[in-house]
């Protein structure tokens, strides 16, 4: 915005010296002459609108059309309000000759003319610099649709750093180590590049930007560069379906699913974004604590056997939308922060009676461990046992916990 009033204003007075100075000068007089003709028979009147206010005028009107220019609205409708202030200029020219008051409306609309052409040329100019910077900083990294809306303006993106509000998802290859250890180093690259490309293919069609897509995993932040009042429970639905998808049928998925055994950290917050444009290819530079607590909590995945992790944050905004179960306290990126990480299981529509209620009483056992009533929260953890098919290693976890106490407990009444 600043940005654009010093624009306006450059191009506005700019416009109003040429005018003053034509005007001044008798250049265009015959043209001053010949919109005169088009108002009235101006020898009728006895008075005639002052110089300094022939200027002021000159001045408004530059500035005005600038802005309309060069503002961030569709260009039919600026085209249009600059078309009826065109209108309105000779419009007061009449009004006032019915006082017998004469006004030049010549100066005004050559300043609106030139002011227009000024604008439109340096319109022109931000519109391809914007567009080169456009294609360097999204073209892959965000869907078609969004890509389109960026291009054309309906998205606005500054490239100075901001803060955003967001959501980031990073998703990894869970047994990566093992995939690793247990395969051909280009059987494990190609699988590794498929699971990238897909992934990354997967959250950019859901209208993520991808911020990275590497060794390390694929980030993909949903709320950026569009606002989304919504991109929480979008990102939390896209990892839950990629979940899903991953455990389904077929005898060729369960080949897919032990080399795609995907993990998925999830953050929301405020990140800084911005262009680096001192190198020859603009760089997008984002940055943020949402970042790295979805980096850590994709990796702290492996430790507890969960798919997913979310942070209190991202839990509160989607609680409603998704079935999840708290999991445990782990550090933040200071030492002295401990965040409350919990694991999304189902979408609430696709949730039933059973599974809520194995959600429940794994929770009630994680609040009983947690005041060390341990036989009450081994209790609790039996009930949240879900079929023998089904593998849940976060209560694993928490049982192969329970049992040490739970063995210290029935032996201390003997001691």
């Amino acid at each position: 915005m600043k940005r654009l009033a010093i624009t306006t204003l450059v191009i506005g007075f700019a416009v109003a010296i040429i005018v003053g100075a034509l005007h001044a000068t008798k250049s265009v007089a015959g043209f001053e002459n010949a919109a005169a003709q088009l108002v009235a028979d101006y020898p009728g009147a006895t008075r005639v609108v002052g110089e300094k206010w022939q200027y002021v005028f000159v001045l408004l009107v530059a500035l005005g059309v600038s802005w309309l220019t060069l503002i961030n609205i569709p260009r039919w409708r600026g085209r249009l309000l600059i078309g009826l202030l065109l209108v309105e200029l000779f419009g007061l020219a009449w009004v006032c000759l019915l006082y017998r008051v004469f006004f030049q409306p010549a100066p005004s609309v050559l300043a609106l003319f030139i002011a227009f052409l000024a604008a439109e040329g340096w319109s022109a100019v931000l519109r391809r610099n914007r567009s080169h910077l456009i294609r360097a900083l999204f073209t892959d990294r965000v869907s078609n649709e969004q890509f389109r809306r960026l291009s054309d303006g309906r998205i606005s993106f500054d490239p100075e750093p901001k803060t955003y509000d967001v959501t980031v998802v990073v998703c990894d290859l869970g047994n990566k180590v093992t995939f690793a250890e247990g395969s051909e180093p280009a059987a494990f690259a190609e699988g590794t590049a498929k699971f990238i490309r897909e992934t990354a293919a997967r959250l950019v069609e859901e209208g993520a930007y991808m911020q990275a897509a590497d060794g390390e995993g694929v980030v993909g932040v949903f709320g950026f560069p569009a606002h989304d009042p919504e991109h929480q429970q979008k990102a939390a639905r896209v990892v839950l379906d990629m979940i899903k998808h991953s455990r389904e049928g077929g005898k060729e998925k369960e080949k897919a699913r032990s080399s795609w055994d995907i993990r998925a950290g999830i953050s929301s917050g405020a990140i800084v974004a911005g262009t680096l444009q001192e190198s020859q290819r603009p760089l997008l530079l984002a940055t943020g604590e949402p970042i790295e607590l979805a980096r850590r909590f994709c990796a702290l995945n492996r430790f507890y056997g969960s798919r997913a992790l979310v942070d209190t944050t991202t839990f509160d905004r989607v609680s409603e939308a998704i079935v999840a179960r708290p999991i445990d306290f782990v550090s933040g990126l200071n030492s002295h922060d401990r965040v409350e990480v919990y694991e999304p299981l189902w979408l609430t529509a696709e949730a039933g009676p059973e599974r809520v209620a194995q959600r429940d009483s794994f929770w009630s056992g994680v609040v009983l461990y947690r005041e060390q009533r341990w036989a009450e929260a081994y209790n609790e953890f039996q009930k949240a046992r879900g079929s023998d098919d089904e593998e849940d290693a976060p209560l694993q976890f928490y049982l192969r916990r329970l049992e040490p106490l739970l063995l210290q407990l029935t032996q201390w009444p003997q001691e």
